[in-house]
């Protein structure tokens, strides 16, 4: 890319950390995400949209709302690795025990679900783009959100990189530790604001946790609030 992308606003959430200084504390291995299933509350939302969705939505909607993205017809650049985990675990649980699926649950469970989802309790009317890791790529799914943004006549876009809590029956597939909770969004912009950082897409692959961390400890970004 040969045109800058600047970095207008950072949020982030995850289980345990939640004001800038928290998330400052987290760059610094000063503190750990809870390992849980907990949400952010919505308090914003109306109450019976917000009972029927997944940590993965809630996430979504909860960094969106924050990142305060200027235009109405604002894209979203939602990227995942693992989507709506826990509802496809459901789905595969009632279809082996129960022989039987869910109409509401399996519309719930696609990938783009947490996208929409924000589009609809958000009044963001820019539509959104759901990015699948292709190769498992973290900087794959990040540079296409740019070059889009570069590539059309929109002045901002947000991207916003969320997966929930793995369901505990699904821990023994990971090598590692089973992954935690963690969503971050970026308000993406062509042109910069008195707190911009230039965006450098890492030109090596990076996690999406190393990416937040590296862009905190740089000292010029911190979680808005």
């Amino acid at each position: 890319m040969t045109e800058n992308i600047y970095i207008n606003r950072l949020n982030a959430w995850a289980p345990g950390v939640g004001s800038a200084g928290e998330w400052d504390e987290w760059a610094a291995g000063k503190r750990d995400i809870a390992l849980t299933g907990k949400s952010p509350e919505l308090s914003f939302a109306d109450p019976m949209f917000r009972r029927r969705l997944s940590q993965l939505c809630k996430m979504t909607i909860q960094v969106t709302h924050d990142l305060k993205p200027v235009l109405e017809d604002t894209k979203i650049f939602f990227f995942s690795f693992r989507g709506e985990i826990s509802r496809q675990f459901q789905i595969n649980k009632m279809l082996i025990e129960e022989n039987t699926l869910s109409p509401a649950l399996f519309s719930l469970s696609v990938f783009n679900a947490a996208a929409a989802q924000a589009t609809m309790a958000l009044g963001i009317k820019g539509g959104y783009c759901a990015i699948y890791p292709q190769d498992n790529s973290f900087v794959t799914g990040l540079t296409t959100a740019c070059a889009s943004l570069l590539g059309s006549s929109a002045k901002e876009a947000v991207f916003i990189y969320a997966d929930e809590e793995v369901p505990a029956e699904y821990a023994c597939f990971f090598k590692e530790e089973a992954p935690c909770a963690i969503s971050f969004g970026l308000l993406l912009s062509k042109k910069p604001d008195e707190k911009s950082v230039v965006l450098n897409v890492p030109e090596k692959e990076q996690k999406p946790a190393s990416f937040l961390k590296n862009l905190l400890n740089g000292g010029e970004l911190h979680v808005s609030s």
